[in-house]
Order: structure tokens, then C-alpha cells, then sequence
């Protein structure tokens, strides 16, 4: 089976980058993939992305070296094993807040006698190779996101499931979970703690901690506080950003206007 190059290269101690896709398109996929991100992750729970363009997606992603990985909409059998089957190496749940629900994706996204995860990778066959299946809970990354004030309280317990690979960070909701404004660079001291203690428990745990930013200088901060991967914006975003910037560097004067998206 082919391995988890993230995997590898978070073991070996590379800061690895992680793209993420918003737009279901599989060009623009293709584009974001060939930038040189350890990993790409298709975002069907907040992205505009469904199944069907999610595979294309895929498939433009695997002409590169980037992991194709993919955040499911909700702890729900069916897309994670159909994600997982299209080819996904590795999958970030939404909204894990205790134990049971890690101890659910977790037999989602795994082979018996882990999990209850079905038989029947079609295009993960011809990613991952004919010996998929006997690889396939070793090198699938399966990553739960912490985001609520309830995840955050059962971290240990979350963190103590056998076949969990890690935990994946996302600072908008769990400011607003500590009744602060959306953010991707929280400053409320009570939310840069949370932070920083997940990462401290998964690196402790010998676990992966992912968390998603708003550009190279959180990125670098959350790096320092023991994060392996760190996701800068997502396609949306950076389009916006680069549009925003032409504009201005054309007409001059005045700072960038605010990206009409998340």
C-alpha cells in the first residue's frame, strides 16, 4: 500500500502545510495541489463541495505529492467510509465532544477488528494500491476535531481511543465556544490556553495535532506551541486575498479591503 507521506513527514519532524479546498472544482484543485503542501484537504462540511466533485477533486490532487485528505460535513458513517473509499488518506471529523463520538469515527473510518469500517475501496484501490485494505489502518489518518468547550474538557478522554490518529483544531468555533468573536489568530487569553493545552496533550499522547490559521505568522506561532500541521487559509480565501491585493497595488492608496469570504 502507498504510504501516508504526512504521516511520514510529521514523524521525521517536518512543519507540514496543509492546503484546503473550498471551491468544488477539481482545476483549482489541481492548481492548489502542485503549490507544494504536505496535504490537501477537501472541506465538504463548511466548503461548497459535494461527493461527486469531491472524487474529481481527488483525482486532480493525486497528480501531485500532496495526501488528499478531507473534512467530512458531521460523524456519519456513510460519507466517511465513502471518502475514505474515494481515495481520502485522511479524515477530519467536525464537532467531537467526548469519548463516544471518538470512539464512533473511529469505527467508522477502520477495517475490523478496529472498526466496523465496510469493505469496498473503489478509487482508494487504485490510490492506495491492491493491498490496500491491509494497510489501510495504519496509514489513514483519522483526526477529531476539538472545538467546543465539552472537547476541550474530555481532550484526555478523547485522546485515550485506540485508532485515533490525532486531533484537528478549529480556533473560530472554539472562541465562540468561550463566547469570544470568530477567529482564526484567537487573542482572549482563555482561548490562546485552550490551544496550546491541545497541543500539549496530543504531543504528549504521541498523537498529531493539526490546526487551521490565518496565514504564515500564526502558522509559525502554533508550530513553536507543538502543532505538526497547519493549515493557512483555504482556496476561497486565498483567492480573495491575492484579488483584493492586485486591485489595491493597481489603484494604490489605502489598505486591502476585508476578503468577501471566510
Amino acid at each position: 500500500m502507498r504510504k501516508n507521506e504526512l504521516k511520514k513527514a510529521i514523524a521525521a519532524g517536518t512543519r507540514a502545510l496543509n492546503g484546503w479546498l473550498a471551491i468544488p472544482n477539481s482545476y483549482s484543485a489541481e492548481i492548489m495541489a502542485h503549490q507544494g503542501w504536505e496535504a490537501v484537504t477537501i472541506d465538504l462540511q463548511h466548503g461548497a463541495v459535494d461527493y461527486q466533485a469531491a472524487v474529481g477533486m481527488m483525482q486532480a490532487i493525486s497528480t501531485t505529492n500532496a495526501v488528499p485528505m478531507a473534512r467530512v460535513p458531521w460523524n456519519e458513517a456513510g460519507i466517511i467510509m465513502k471518502m475514505l473509499d474515494a481515495g481520502a488518506y485522511g479524515i477530519i471529523c467536525p464537532m467531537i465532544n467526548n469519548k463516544a463520538e471518538a470512539e464512533q469515527f473511529v469505527s467508522y473510518g477502520r477495517y475490523p477488528p478496529i472498526g466496523t469500517r465496510s469493505m469496498g475501496p473503489n478509487r482508494a484501490v487504485q490510490y492506495g494500491g491492491a493491498d490496500y485494505w491491509q494497510g489501510a489502518n495504519e496509514e489513514v489518518l483519522l483526526l477529531a476535531m476539538i472545538e467546543t468547550r465539552d472537547g476541550l474538557k474530555n481532550l484526555d478522554e478523547i485522546l485515550s481511543v485506540k485508532g485515533l490518529s490525532g486531533v484537528y483544531v478549529g480556533p473560530s468555533d472554539l472562541s465562540m465556544a468561550h463566547g469570544k468573536p470568530p477567529t482564526l489568530d484567537p487573542s482572549d487569553p482563555e482561548v490562546v490556553e485552550a490551544i496550546k493545552l491541545i497541543a500539549k496533550k496530543t504531543g504528549e499522547k504521541g498523537l498529531i495535532a493539526g490546526v487551521h490559521t490565518d496565514g504564515p505568522k500564526t502558522a509559525l506561532t502554533r508550530f513553536e506551541q507543538g502543532y505538526h500541521f497547519c493549515t493557512i487559509l483555504n482556496d476561497a480565501r486565498l483567492l480573495a486575498v491575492a484579488a483584493a491585493q492586485a486591485i489595491k497595488d493597481v489603484r494604490g492608496g489605502g489598505e486591502v479591503a476585508k476578503p468577501k469570504t471566510y
